[in-house]
């Protein structure tokens, strides 16, 4: 019997949790591997890739010596987290589905689960770390600033992090990879996932289509005129260069850092009149923000900072931007930056740092 805490680790059969699972071995752990699945609506299609996860995952299992349980939580998620992924796209914000798998799910139902199995601690493959402070725990970015993954892990509580160990956290993406070709890991050199976990690398537009009614409506540029048809708001989200389908449209006399030929960004969503505003140009006014109010805050530290000078994310992989920040009631708060902030989208999550600390964050509600 290994000598040292039983520790359950989330299995995705991604390279990251495979080393995790690893690294806890080595330091005698009794390491046990929970495969989690997420989503079931289309098992066999094309761009669900859980089948040949759970296979990744069983084959490092193998490799490494543990066991390995298989676990459904699809009904959790479906109920918890893609519930109100569909209530903020219907609603014209852009969700970030990922922050509320890790509070919900791997840090919650996974959570709840391993402790029934009788673990002390659970595991991911994030990059991310814990630090304990005076009995207090404080969430840090991960050592590889190119995939600090603590921006989706800024809601959780001392209850969770006391009990969740990052393992390659200290470690660079680089040294991970090249522990796994060393161990012999049968996934040492699979690509990372991308995008939303149940959406796969399908078209996105496809998928929201089955669950959100498209309700087309006008395009219209800064002046008002009306350059294109929508397909419904959902779809679109703010900085949005792609698929607006108006690539061919020119305006005329285009300000503010557009020009003839400058392309088109989503600026605005207006669901009162169910119209998409577009502007010409990256750097237009309109795309820029100097404040945000957000809602439904949550601090690793259980309470609000202090008001006061902080860094902040408004999206995944930006640097810090310098903040004011102004703590309000029942969960809101108000930031002012800087330097202009690029299409902060409502929906997504402002989280804050100091310095290496992520301090929470909350859920932005406008910006201004």
């Amino acid at each position: 019997m290994a000598s040292g805490k039983r520790v359950v680790v989330g299995l995705s059969g991604g390279v990251d949790s495979a080393v995790s699972a690893w690294l806890l071995k080595q330091q005698g752990h009794d390491v046990v591997g929970i495969f989690m699945k997420n989503w079931e609506d289309d098992d066999d299609s094309e761009y669900c890739s859980s089948r040949q996860d759970f296979l990744d995952a069983a084959s490092v299992a193998d490799v490494i010596g543990i066991e390995i349980e298989h676990v459904n939580f699809a009904a959790e998620y479906r109920d918890r987290v893609f519930a109100e992924f569909l209530r903020e796209y219907q609603a014209g914000r852009t969700p970030n589905p990922d922050v509320l798998c890790n509070a919900e799910i791997k840090f919650k139902a996974f959570l709840d689960h391993a402790m029934r199995l009788g673990a002390e601690k659970i595991a991911t493959g994030h990059y991310a770390r814990v630090r304990e402070v005076d009995g207090r725990f404080e969430l840090l970015k991960g050592l590889d600033e190119t995939k600090d993954q603590s921006y989706f892990l800024h809601r959780l509580t001392q209850q969770q992090l006391a009990r969740t160990l990052f393992p390659v956290g200290e470690l660079r993406k680089t040294e991970v990879r090249r522990l796994a070709d060393e161990i012999g890991l049968p996934n040492a050199k699979k690509k990372d996932s991308t995008g939303i976990c149940f959406i796969g690398e399908r078209p996105f537009r496809e998928f929201l289509n089955r669950y959100i009614r498209k309700e087309p409506g006008a395009i219209r540029d800064e002046r008002g005129r009306v350059i294109g048809q929508h397909q419904g708001l959902s779809f679109y989200t703010l900085g949005q260069r792609q698929g607006l389908g108006i690539g061919g449209v020119k305006a005329k006399g285009a300000q503010r850092g557009g020009g003839e030929h400058a392309p088109w960004f989503v600026a605005r969503k207006d669901v009162d009149t169910n119209t998409l505003w577009v502007v010409q140009g990256h750097d237009h006014p309109w795309l820029q923000s100097l404040a945000l109010d957000a809602a439904d805050a949550s601090w690793t530290a259980g309470a609000a900072p202090q008001a006061g000078r902080y860094g902040a994310k408004t999206r995944y992989r930006q640097a810090d931007a310098g903040c004011l920040l102004a703590p309000g009631a029942n969960g809101a708060f108000h930031l002012d930056f800087g330097d202009p902030q690029w299409a902060v989208t409502p929906g997504q999550s402002a989280v804050l740092y100091d310095g290496e600390v992520c301090l929470g964050g909350g859920v932005i509600g406008a910006a201004a």
